[in-house]
């Protein structure tokens, strides 16, 4: 028998739904941008090495991290999106280290040159950075783009715990981000945060509170939900060979996301719910699965489980910390 997902209808606001609605059913996929920035915790400013969780590497596809300049790696980018996915139109996605780390008019030109290739098909512009490297000129720079593209912001959050921001050696703080979703309120910009679940001494319930706590900033549209995963080149990683940790299963993350996707606002937009690094960098856990694989695993065990988001959301919680 057919289900709603046989369809493509999911119980929670998935971001492929989302864009398909927005751009008129037109196949929109995202290229994403090295633009050779560095972070504030691996120059000095703040700290060396990283979050401990970090291989910045893990999170680019090797083929962006070989081409050396915006416009090559936007211009593959589309070639392949189109030649494998039929993408009709692009955002591009400033994702490796902090995109905002760098001086306003530096920025507003690379920016500037990345929106300048193939801009009849572009469609957005997605800046992923610390919440420490935002300030009103770069929220202003990032708006000045809104009547033409839209716009993402997209922040760590990681944790909603300042004890877990400094033992993974984060370098900011959880009121940090909350700066910086005040200086982005009401402005022409999307915001997305994006969490990490599975900290060895964060408890369930513990993790569930992230949701309240995202809940309560209406300037939160977008969410991306990750497991977290030990990396080759990571501080974590060598600790954990040293001393492994209980890591999330795939089916005990599947339960997880049952407990936590109800207690959302049922208008934000999951643009992940879950995350995954090239397999070469991957040291645990390793689910044996494509991406598609865990997609698919993962959203029948939601229907399975009758999941709905925002089906236990509680607008009254307005902070748990």
């Amino acid at each position: 028998m057919s289900t709603p997902l046989d369809f493509g209808h999911k119980n929670y606001n998935h971001y492929g739904a989302y864009l398909k609605k927005k751009y008129d059913g037109q196949r929109v996929y995202k290229i994403i941008a090295d633009g050779g920035f560095t972070c504030p915790n691996r120059d000095g400013s703040k700290g060396y090495g990283g979050c401990t969780y970090c291989n910045v590497d893990s999170f680019t596809p090797e083929l962006s991290r070989r081409l050396p300049t915006i416009r090559e790696q936007i211009e593959q980018g589309m070639e392949r999106a189109i030649k494998n996915y039929r993408a009709e139109k692009f955002i591009v996605y400033f994702q490796p280290n902090t995109n905002t780390y760098s001086p306003t008019h530096y920025l507003k030109m690379m920016y500037d040159e990345a929106l300048s290739i193939n801009t009849e098909n572009i469609v957005g512009l997605s800046v992923g950075t610390r919440p420490d490297c935002i300030d009103p000129e770069k929220i202003d720079l990032l708006e000045s783009y809104s009547d033409r593209f839209d716009v993402d912001l997209e922040m760590g959050m990681e944790s909603i715990y300042d004890d877990t921001l400094l033992k993974i050696n984060r370098g900011c703080t959880h009121q940090e981000l909350e700066n910086a979703l005040i200086l982005a309120d009401k402005r022409k910009i999307d915001i997305c945060v994006h969490t990490i679940f599975g900290f060895p001494w964060e408890t369930q319930d513990m993790m569930l509170k992230y949701a309240h706590e995202i809940n309560r900033f209406p300037q939160i549209k977008f969410v991306k939900l990750h497991h977290l995963h030990i990396v080759k080149g990571s501080i974590m990683g060598s600790r954990f060979a040293k001393e492994p940790f209980k890591l999330f299963t795939i089916d005990e993350y599947t339960d997880f996301l049952a407990e936590f996707i109800p207690l959302l606002r049922p208008d934000i937009v999951l643009q992940r719910i879950f995350g995954l690094s090239d397999y070469e960098l991957l040291i645990a856990p390793n689910w044996g699965m494509k991406k598609s694989q865990i997609q698919s695993y993962i959203d029948k065990g939601l229907e399975s489980r009758g999941v709905v988001q925002g089906s236990k959301y509680i607008p009254e919680i307005i902070s748990v910390l």
